[in-house]
């Protein structure tokens, strides 16, 4: 991974501000509208400031992209140590809430190669993680790893998964409702029904007649 250059300290109060304007000016109107002057009139500091604690607007891009990516990281380890990790993974990668910073930043990518670097790392870290969560699951619940092996599935599930997001971003509908039942039929065959919330009533089962 490239590595930023680290000015001011990192558990300044002001550090965490600066992260937080940022990333919710790129899921408001988009990466191109960071700049160092934006963030600090909403940051309420001087752009100066945010130079100190950020060289370039690229160190600050990838400062955000890795605090997001080490949450990210903790979030799936608790995912895939679910009863039902496809069914969590595949949830969590149909999320447009959670997958808009994503979306930002692959955009970025496009344009900064060290962005791009940064994000394919991370991107990596998180298909190994999930691979070597899943290969003794997919066995567990049947599915044939020779005919299927784990690294095309857990490639085709998130490349279903950007495709649906990046076409209902544009207000596309067709297929995609097809896609996701025929998903739906995927993880029930496997994994069975989504499980209830912690908390939710369990449907009655019916009185024999």
């Amino acid at each position: 991974m490239a590595t930023p250059r680290r000015m001011g300290s990192e558990t300044s109060e002001t550090r965490f501000v600066l992260l937080d304007v940022t990333e919710r000016v790129m899921l408001e109107d988009g990466y191109a509208a960071v700049s160092s002057r934006r963030i600090a009139k909403e940051a309420g500091v001087t752009p100066a400031l945010v130079h100190y604690y950020f060289g370039t607007l690229d160190d600050l891009f990838i400062e955000v992209l890795r605090r997001r990516g080490e949450q990210q990281l903790e979030r799936q380890e608790r995912q895939l140590s679910s009863p039902q990790p496809l069914r969590a993974l595949w949830k969590t990668s149909t999320d447009e809430s959670g997958t808009a910073l994503l979306m930002e930043f692959m955009a970025l990518a496009t344009h900064r190669k060290v962005i791009r670097a940064e994000l394919a790392a991370y991107a990596e870290q998180f298909r190994k993680a999930q691979l070597d969560s899943l290969r003794d699951h997919l066995e567990e619940v049947g599915i044939d790893t020779k005919a299927f092996p784990p690294e095309a599935l857990v490639v085709t599930l998130a490349a279903l998964a950007s495709t649906i997001i990046m076409e209902e971003a544009l207000g596309m509908e067709t297929g995609l409702r097809e896609t996701r039942d025929l998903v739906e039929r995927f993880l029930t065959q496997y994994e069975g029904p989504p499980e209830p919330r912690v908390g939710a009533k369990r449907a009655r089962k019916p009185s024999p007649s």
